[in-house]
C-alpha cells in the first residue's frame, strides 16, 4: 500500500511538472508568433537565447560542482555508513534515503541558481557591448561606463561563485556529519584530519579568495555611499575605508594561503589562528579606524575636508540628470507690459491655456463619450498648424472599455469579436470658449467631424491606453464600428495588426495558452482570422523593450489623418558614480507620489535620459523606436545589442518629429534635482543656503504643488514662438518667485533647458502669493463665495505664469460645476499683473481691463452667429473697450477722462440690459 501511494505521489508530481513545462513552452511558441508579427523577432531571440544559455550553464555547473563535492565526500567516507537512522525501521534504507535527499537538494539549489542567473542576460550583453562615456571618476580614474556595464558583471560573478562554494561546503559538511566524522572523542583542533581536512580547507580557501575579491570590488562601491555629507565617497571613505578594504582583501588572500598550508598539518590550529587574526584586523581597520577618523578629523573640520567631494557630487549629479547643460539667464521681471506689447506677442496670448485638463476631461466625458462603452482616459496637450496658425490644442481619443458594456451583453462573442475598438477623438483649442462656457471643439462626434484643416481618416482605435482584452478580427461575423441613429455601423478590420490564427495547430496553442475552449469550438474563424493581444500600448512596448522605462503619459497625435500614440522612453541606471539618487533628494516623496514618477525612478535610479521616442499606430499596432539622443552611451550599448530595434534619428519623418515634446515626467525629475543642484559652489551647497522648492497653487479649494505646463510662447531673446514646458521655482521658506525653467520642444532647440533667474533685490510674486491676492480682492472673493452658495462648485484651474518679453503675467481660469453634475463650464478668467488683479468673463476682457485697448481675438472662429448675437457681441466689445479706457485713465490720474469714460460705460451697460 505504501508503495502504491508513493507511485501515485510520484506520478502526480511528474504530471504537474509536465503540465507546467508544457504551458511554458506553448506560451513561448505564441510569443515567437507575436514577435514575428510585429517584426521584432531578432529582439526576442537575442533575449531568449541568452536566457537559455545562462540558465543551462548555471544549472549544469552547479550540478557538477555540488555533485563533485558530494562524490568526494562519499569517497573519503566509504568506510562508514549513514548512522542517523540507526535503530529505526528505515535503517536498511539510510544510504538510499540520504542520497535521494542530497540529489534533491542539489537539484533544488541548481534550479534556484539557474532561475536567479537567467535574468542576468542584460548584464552579460551590456558587458559585451559596453560603450564608454569618456568621463572618468575622480577617485579611481575609471570610465563611468565601467560602473554601468562592467562592475555589475564582476560583482554578479563573485556572488555566483560564492554561492557555489558555500553550497559545496554545506553538502560536504552534511555528508561528513551524517557519517560521524565529527565526534566528541577528538580534541577540537583535531576534529578534522587527513583528506577530509584537505577537502574542507580547499573549499574554505576558495571562499576566502572570493571574500578578498569582494573587498577589492567593494572599493568601487564607496562611490555609491549614502552615509556621508553627500552621496558618494567622502573624506573618510577615501582616507580610511579605502585603506581598510585593501588591508582586508590582502588579509583574506593570506588567510586563503593559510588554509592551503594547513593541508600539510594534522590539526586546524593554523586556520583557526588566521580567522581570529582576520576578525581582529577587521574590527581595527574596518570599524574603529574609520570611526576614529570621522569623529576626530572630519567632523571638527567637515566643510574643509569634504569640500572636494561635495564638488564631485555636484558635478556628477548634474551630468547624470542632464542638468549640466542648463543655460542660465537673467529675467528682469519688469512692469512694462501694455496693449502694444501684447499685440506684438499675439501668438503667446492666443495660446494661453484656459482649459485645465481635469475639468475638460469631465466635459469631454459628458458631451462626447456618446455611448457608455466609450471612455476618454486622459486629455493630452499638443500643437498643430491650423489654417496657417501655430495653435496649442487639447485632445483625447475615444477608447472602447468593454467592462462598461451592460452585463447582459458581456458574452464571449461580444467581448472578443464585436466590441473590438474605440472610435475617433475630440480636439479643442486651449483658449476658446463658447458663450455657454463650454469648449469650442475643432474635432468632435462620431464619425469625426472637423471644423478645421485636420481630418481623421482612420478613426478606429484597436490599440490604446484602456484596451486590455485580446480580440479576433478577420472573422465571419462583422465587428461593431460605431453607433448611429436607427442602427449601428459595422466593419471588418483591414489593417496589418494581429497574429494569424488560421490553422488548427495555432487555435489549439492559443486555446491552451489563454485557457479558452471557445477558440477551438467557435465557428466564426476563417482563413483570414487574426488574434490581437498586448493591445495596451504601455504593455505592448514593454514587451518588446523591457530594459527601457516609459513615461506615464502617452499622448495621441493626428499625423496624416492617422492616430499615432507617442511614448517617451528612458534609459536609466543606478550606477552613475557620485550621482545622488532621486529618492534621496530633498522632499523627494512629494514628487515620487505624483504621476507615478516612482515607477520610472524605482531601484535607486541616479541616471536618466529620454533617448527614445516610441510611436504606436492606433489602428495597426505597429511600433517604431526612434533614437532622439545619439550621445547616450546607455542607449548606444542597447543599439549594439539590438541593432534591428531602433530607427536612426536621421530617418524620423518631419511630420512625426513635429509632435515630439519634452517629456513631462523627465522635466519633473530634473526640476526636483535642480532644487538643490542649481547650487554649484560647494560651500553654498554644504550650507544649503539657497534651497528652492516647487510653488503651490489652489485647485478646487485645495493647496497643491504646481505642475509644469506646456505653452506656445516666444522666449526672451528668441526670434519666434515655440512649444515649451515651463515651471516656476520659489525659495524653500518663502513664497516669492525666484526663477523659472523652460524646456524647448521645437526644431533644433529640442531638449534645451533654460533657467531664467529674477533679480534677488526685487520681489516677484509667486503663485501662492497671487492666489492670496485673488482671495483678498473683495469683488472676486465675493463673487466666488456667492457662486459656491448657490448649489455650484467653484473650480479654480491651474494658475499659469506667462512670461511675455521681460515681464510676467498670471492667468487663472474659473469654472463652475453643479454640485450634483459633471459638466464644468468656464465662467471667468482672472488676470494678475503688477498690482492689478482683474476677473472678467473672457481673457480678452480681463486683458483689456488691465492694459486698455482691444486685444486681438483668436483668428480661428468656428461658432456660428446670428445677426442678433453679432450686434450683442459688438456692444459687448464696445463696453470692454470703454472700460479699458476708463481703467487706463484712472492709472494715469486723468480723472476728467475717467469720469467721461465711466458715464459712457454705464450708458452702454444700460443699453445691454434693455
Amino acid at each position: 500500500m505504501k508503495i502504491q501511494n508513493s507511485i501515485i505521489i510520484a506520478f502526480t508530481l511528474i504530471l504537474v511538472v509536465v503540465v507546467s513545462l508544457s504551458r511554458t513552452l506553448v506560451h513561448l511558441l505564441t510569443e515567437v508568433w507575436w514577435f514575428n508579427a510585429v517584426d521584432f523577432a531578432d529582439v526576442f531571440w537575442t533575449r531568449l537565447s541568452w536566457q537559455i544559455f545562462l540558465w543551462v550553464a548555471t544549472f549544469f555547473i552547479y550540478c557538477l560542482f555540488l555533485w563533485g563535492n558530494y562524490w568526494i565526500a562519499e569517497k573519503l567516507t566509504s568506510d562508514r555508513s549513514y548512522s542517523f537512522l540507526r535503530g529505526t525501521e528505515l535503517a536498511p534504507y539510510s544510504n538510499i534515503f540520504t542520497k535521494a535527499i542530497v540529489i534533491v537538494n542539489i537539484l533544488l539549489i541548481s534550479l534556484s541558481a539557474a532561475a536567479t542567473t537567467s535574468p542576468g542576460w542584460e548584464t552579460f550583453l551590456k558587458f559585451l557591448n559596453a560603450v564608454d562615456f569618456d568621463i572618468q571618476d575622480p577617485i579611481y580614474q575609471s570610465d563611468v561606463g565601467f560602473y554601468l556595464f562592467r562592475l555589475p558583471l564582476y560583482e554578479g560573478i563573485k556572488d555566483w561563485l560564492f554561492t557555489l562554494f558555500i553550497g559545496g561546503l554545506i553538502i560536504a559538511l552534511v555528508v561528513y556529519a551524517l557519517k560521524g566524522k565529527f565526534t566528541n572523542q577528538r580534541r577540537w583542533q583535531n576534529f578534522l584530519t587527513g583528506s577530509i581536512k584537505t577537502h574542507i580547507s580547499l573549499l574554505v580557501a576558495g571562499i576566502t579568495i572570493l571574500v578578498a575579491v569582494g573587498f577589492w570590488l567593494e572599493r568601487y562601491e564607496l562611490l555609491f555611499d549614502s552615509n556621508g555629507v553627500v552621496f558618494g565617497a567622502g573624506y573618510t571613505d577615501v582616507h580610511a575605508k579605502l585603506l581598510a578594504y585593501w588591508v582586508m582583501a590582502i588579509m583574506a588572500l593570506l588567510l586563503a594561503v593559510v588554509c592551503v598550508l594547513s593541508v600539510w598539518k594534522n590539526n586546524i590550529l593554523l586556520p583557526t589562528y588566521g580567522v581570529v587574526i582576520y576578525i581582529v584586523i577587521f574590527g581595527l581597520f574596518n570599524v574603529l579606524y574609520p570611526g576614529f577618523q570621522q569623529k576626530f578629523i572630519v567632523n571638527p573640520n567637515e566643510l574643509q575636508k569634504e569640500k572636494p567631494y561635495i564638488a564631485n557630487n555636484i558635478k556628477f549629479t548634474r551630468e547624470a540628470y542632464g542638468l549640466d547643460g542648463v543655460e542660465t539667464k537673467s529675467f528682469p521681471a519688469k512692469s512694462e507690459l501694455d496693449s502694444q506689447t501684447l499685440e506684438k506677442n499675439q501668438a503667446t496670448v492666443r495660446n494661453i491655456r484656459l482649459w485645465d485638463y481635469r475639468p475638460l476631461l469631465s466635459t469631454y466625458r459628458q458631451l462626447q463619450e456618446i455611448r457608455l462603452y466609450y471612455r476618454f482616459n486622459d486629455v493630452d496637450v499638443d500643437r498643430y498648424t491650423i489654417d496657417e496658425n501655430y495653435r496649442q490644442v487639447m485632445l483625447s481619443p475615444r477608447e472602447m472599455v468593454y467592462s462598461q458594456v451592460p452585463r447582459k451583453a458581456q458574452t464571449w462573442v461580444n467581448k472578443h469579436l464585436k466590441y473590438t475598438h474605440g472610435y475617433g477623438l475630440v480636439m479643442n483649442p486651449v483658449n476658446e470658449v463658447k458663450p455657454d462656457g463650454l469648449p469650442v471643439l475643432f474635432i468632435k462626434d462620431i464619425p469625426p467631424v472637423s471644423q478645421v484643416n485636420l481630418q481623421v481618416e482612420e478613426p478606429a482605435i484597436y490599440y490604446g491606453e484602456k484596451t486590455d482584452t485580446h480580440i479576433f478580427t478577420g472573422m465571419s461575423t462583422e465587428e461593431f464600428d460605431y453607433p448611429r441613429s436607427g442602427e449601428n455601423a459595422f466593419t471588418f478590420y483591414s489593417g496589418t495588426g494581429g497574429v494569424a490564427i488560421n490553422s488548427l495547430w495555432r487555435k489549439l496553442a492559443y486555446a491552451y495558452d489563454l485557457s479558452s475552449i471557445n477558440i477551438l469550438i467557435s465557428g466564426y474563424f476563417t482563413d483570414n482570422s487574426k488574434i490581437h493581444y498586448y493591445r495596451n500600448i504601455k504593455e505592448r512596448v514593454e514587451q518588446v523593450a523591457p530594459f527601457l522605462r516609459f513615461d506615464n503619459d502617452p499622448y495621441i497625435a493626428l499625423i496624416d489623418g492617422k492616430m499615432q500614440w507617442i511614448l517617451d522612453a528612458y534609459t536609466v541606471s543606478d550606477r552613475y558614480p557620485y550621482s545622488e539618487p532621486l529618492y534621496l533628494s530633498n522632499n523627494a516623496r512629494a514628487i515620487l507620489n505624483r504621476g507615478n514618477i516612482e515607477r520610472i525612478a524605482r531601484g535607486n535610479v541616479n541616471y536618466i535620459r529620454n533617448s527614445v521616442k516610441v510611436m504606436v499606430d492606433a489602428y495597426n499596432g505597429t511600433m517604431k523606436f526612434f533614437v532622439v539622443d545619439e550621445n547616450d552611451p546607455v542607449l548606444n550599448t542597447y543599439r549594439k545589442i539590438f541593432p534591428q530595434l531602433f530607427t536612426e534619428k536621421s530617418e524620423i519623418p518631419a511630420n512625426v518629429k513635429a509632435h515630439f515634446r519634452y517629456p513631462l515626467d523627465l522635466f519633473k525629475i530634473q526640476a526636483q534635482m535642480y532644487l538643490s543642484y542649481h547650487m554649484s559652489e560647494p560651500q553654498l551647497f554644504y550650507n544649503q543656503e539657497d534651497l528652492w522648492r516647487f510653488p503651490t497653487e489652489i485647485y478646487e479649494e485645495n493647496k497643491q504643488l504646481m505642475e509644469p505646463y506646456y505653452l506656445i510662447m516666444r522666449l526672451p531673446e528668441q526670434k519666434g514662438e515655440e512649444f515649451v514646458l515651463i515651471l516656476p521655482f520659489t525659495p524653500v521658506n518663502k513664497d516669492n518667485m525666484i526663477a523659472w525653467m523652460s524646456a524647448q520642444s521645437d526644431g533644433e532647440n529640442y531638449g534645451k533647458l533654460l533657467l531664467y533667474e529674477f533679480p534677488k533685490q526685487k520681489l516677484v510674486y509667486g503663485p501662492s502669493q497671487i492666489e492670496a491676492r485673488i482671495d483678498q480682492n473683495p469683488q472676486i472673493s465675493q463673487q466666488l463665495t456667492l457662486w459656491s452658495q448657490k448649489g455650484s462648485k467653484v473650480i479654480r484651474g491651474d494658475l499659469l505664469v506667462i512670461p511675455i518679453e521681460e515681464s510676467l503675467m498670471y492667468v487663472e481660469p474659473i469654472y463652475l460645476r453643479a454640485e450634483q453634475g459633471e459638466l464644468p463650464e468656464l465662467k471667468r478668467v482672472i488676470v494678475a499683473y503688477d498690482k492689478e488683479v482683474v476677473m472678467a468673463e473672457t481673457l480678452n476682457q480681463s486683458l483689456a481691463a488691465i492694459f486698455g485697448g482691444e486685444v486681438e481675438k483668436p483668428e480661428i472662429q468656428v461658432t456660428e452667429k446670428t445677426s442678433e448675437t453679432e450686434n450683442i457681441s459688438d456692444l459687448i466689445n464696445t463696453i470692454v473697450e470703454i472700460y479699458g479706457q476708463a481703467e487706463a485713465a484712472r492709472r494715469q490720474d486723468n480723472w476728467v477722462e475717467y469720469g467721461k469714460s465711466k458715464q459712457e460705460f454705464e450708458r452702454l451697460l444700460q443699453q445691454l440690459k434693455n
